[in-house]
């Protein structure tokens, strides 16, 4: 061949190949985008490096510091309503999880039918907490555990040569369709990298299909019980023996260089106790402790980076919404479970506690279960397709999990069903908060009234300020412009605002009661 025939089939191959690729380009532009939405359990508002920790979490973060992160997002306190909401856009209260996770919902659609209808295929992989079967409320396929929290190594029966796996109780699993109670997987099993391994093999047997996809990835990482593989906790063990207060404060100063608080955020009081007041062999415990939940944390960035990694070779990432946020802050639980004494291992059930709970929701006060912002601030990460946000972070807008339904039927561009047998949406989209360019505002969210009950507490969200009351029938009130660590009560000094907001309560206690 002479050297000008190859030069001309060169530039043709090379014309050719742009071609294919900005056709390629201009199909991924018409197409509805991909929707992954990820979920953690019992993570606090800090335990992630973009919002603060020094945990590994490259993947995490880079969507982080690519796509946007809101400081202003609200779960619900705790597991099962929080995921009503999330998938429903409805109160929990509303669907019939209010209190328990063992009522049927009702009154309600969820995001997986809605884009079922939209052409999606629609996948869950992970913890359901509900009685209802995923495949019956539009998703196509679902693997994971239905409710509540389980071993992390083995939920199920005790296998050959192992220590007796610890357990609440025997939940049930679902496996390629079938119901398994109990579930006793192979000694390869690990519940976050299992979720994620279901989730590819979706992924890759879709690979051709031009469909787009839904995926609910639902971990149950970090909550309890703390186990993770051992070289993971290698990683971090004694990394925490500088104590509760150091690692606080650590993570308080690298939250304001990072500008996800002001400079004069007054962070609340501790919680923890002083860490010199414990013994040597308790302060290892603690450490060990501190360093599984934080392998934990670690593992399931990697796994998230598996999903992402695979996305990426089959030139579909670009085309692929990913949300992740965590179902409540981090949880001051203790469950007291009889085990072999092997922290970290199959054989022992361990709780994280309310010491290190308190430094792993810096810099907000209290936990799970309770309504001050470090119960319900989630962390919150969009990563939108071709819209590089380069880490903007919205400290204007709040929001709450019943938005995240009809945020993503408009990016699939969908209509909610018109049917008399479900409630109106309560959430509203926030989409074009993450494709603008401009600088964001307060009118944004303007006077907006978001509500909270769980157990003992409730809150009533409205502009800046918070309403707030547990174990009793006071109201607290706070600025959170001026105070969002809820430090300085101002409802003596304001009581035609407690009263305004304490009458928005009631009418919506009352409207949702309706709804049950």
């Amino acid at each position: 061949m002479n050297a000008r025939l190859f030069i001309f089939l060169l530039a043709v191959s090379f014309v050719s190949c742009q071609k294919e690729k900005k056709q390629k380009e201009v199909v991924q532009e018409n197409q509805k985008p991909n929707i992954i939405l990820i979920l953690a359990d019992d993570m606090g508002w800090s335990d992630l490096g973009s919002y603060g920790s020094e945990i590994n979490t490259p993947v995490l973060d880079s969507l982080a510091y690519h796509g946007l992160r809101f400081t202003q997002f609200y779960n619900t306190s705790k597991c099962f309503p929080s995921r009503a909401a999330l998938l429903t856009g409805l109160y929990a209260q509303q669907v019939g999880a209010g209190r328990t996770w063992k009522n049927p919902w009702t009154n309600s659609t969820t995001i997986a039918a809605s884009l079922k209808e939209a052409g999606y295929m629609t996948w869950m992989s992970g913890k359901h907490h509900g009685v209802d079967i995923p495949t019956d409320k539009g998703f196509d396929k679902y693997y994971g555990l239905l409710s509540g929290a389980a071993n992390q190594f083995n939920p199920g029966k005790q296998r050959p040569g192992e220590p007796e796996p610890a357990q609440k109780r025997i939940r049930p699993f679902y496996v390629d369709g079938k119901r398994h109670e109990p579930y006793t997987p192979d000694s390869t099993y690990y519940s976050t990298d299992a979720f994620t391994t279901a989730t590819l093999e979706w992924i890759h047997a879709s690979a051709t299909e031009t469909k787009p996809f839904f995926l609910y990835l639902s971990y149950t990482a970090p909550h309890d019980p703390l186990m993770a593989w051992p070289e993971d906790i290698a990683k971090y063990r004694g990394k925490y023996k500088v104590g509760y207060e150091a690692i606080r404060k650590q993570r308080f100063a690298k939250q304001k260089e990072l500008g996800l608080i002001p400079e004069d955020f007054k962070l609340s009081s501790p919680t923890h106790v002083f860490w010199d007041s414990l013994s040597e062999a308790k302060k290892d415990e603690e450490d060990l402790k501190m360093a599984i939940y934080a392998a934990m944390i670690d593992r399931m960035d990697y796994n998230i980076g598996r999903v992402l990694n695979t996305l990426r070779s089959q030139e579909k990432l670009q085309n692929t919404i990913v949300l992740f946020l965590s179902d409540n802050g981090s949880s001051a639980e203790v469950v007291e479970i009889p085990g072999d004494g092997n922290i970290g291992t199959v054989g022992q059930w361990t709780s994280l506690g309310s010491d290190w709970a308190n430094v792993s929701n810096t810099p907000f006060r209290m936990y799970k279960n309770n309504s001050y912002e470090g119960g319900i601030n989630t962390p919150a990460i969009v990563s939108w397709p071709q819209i590089d946000q380069k880490g903007k972070i919205n400290d204007t807008f709040y929001g709450h999990f019943i938005d995240i339904f009809p945020t993503l039927l408009e990016a699939a561009g969908h209509s909610y069903p018109k049917n008399k047998k479900v409630l109106p949406l309560e959430g509203q989209s926030f989409a074009n908060l993450v494709t603008q360019t401009s600088e964001s505002s307060e009118e944004e969210t303007g006077n907006r009234l978001l509500f909270f009950e769980w157990a003992d507490g409730a809150a009533v969200r409205q502009g800046h300020w918070k309403m707030i009351r547990e174990k009793t029938d006071q109201w607290e009130l706070y600025n959170l412009t001026e105070d969002a660590g809820e430090t300085n009560d101002l409802a003596e000094k304001m009581p035609e605002k407690v009263a305004e907001m304490d009458g928005s309560f009631k009418a919506w206690k009352k409207r949702v009661k309706n709804s049950e």
